[in-house]
């Protein structure tokens, strides 16, 4: 088992003739080795503890589909939360590791979960929100036809972090997290070309790409 690790990852994706760039910065802390054996699966759960904060489904769903392959099964986030009904609803979920003893002291909940075979929990929290936005775009419809003209752009920035809990052992295993920005163009000219930097989905890949390193084990 090694030692607390910690990474620093940065990277940035443009599109260089469109000119719309996403920047993605990583940071990982890794306390200890997370590794699967046999039949054992991970489940990507979305915080959303409160009325008006969700960790969005489809981010979580993303980094889901990139984790999945190879020796590494995951349970689907729909799945696993309509079987543990209502013990991982956002007002009764888990806030620290050390809360699973509570849900291995039940065994209604305990043995659905065993039945899955989940060894890890990975709790994303964070969201992509837009920050700035300028410009302006105009549509007309006249007698010889239509169009659009004007220029807009807007700027997003992604803050995640995935905490990955070992439901075995009720241990902190490590922490990621991934800072994203971006700015999205829409020039118009007769027609709007939306230039996007896709902000949450280099987020996404940059999370799932080390939460996979995790757990197919580094050389």
């Amino acid at each position: 088992m090694r030692n607390a690790i910690a990474r620093n990852i940065s990277s940035l994706t443009c599109l260089l003739l469109l000119n719309a760039c996403a920047s993605v910065t990583i940071d990982e802390y890794q306390a200890a080795d997370a590794t699967l054996q046999g039949q054992e699966t991970v489940v990507v759960l979305g915080r959303r503890h409160s009325p008006d904060y969700e960790t969005e489904p489809d981010l979580i769903s993303c980094v889901s589909k990139m984790i999945s392959g190879g020796n590494i099964q995951v349970i689907g986030e729909q799945e696993f939360v309509d079987q543990l009904y209502p013990w991982f609803e956002p007002r009764m979920a888990p806030m620290r590791v050390n809360r699973l003893s509570l849900y291995k002291a039940k065994p209604q909940v305990d043995e659905k979960i065993q039945s899955m075979n989940i060894r890890y929990m990975v709790w994303v929290d964070g969201n992509t929100r837009t920050t700035s936005k300028s410009g302006s775009i105009g549509c007309a419809v006249g007698v010889g036809g239509g169009g659009c003209f004007g220029f807009g752009s807007w700027h997003e920035k992604s803050d995640y972090e995935a905490s990955i809990w070992d439901y075995k052992n009720h241990k902190l295993m490590g922490k990621i997290s991934a800072d994203a920005e971006g700015t999205s163009y829409m020039p118009a000219v007769v027609v709007p070309v939306p230039l996007l930097a896709r902000v949450q989905s280099n987020a996404c890949k940059g999370l799932g790409k080390q939460l996979r390193q995790i757990f197919s084990g580094r050389e």
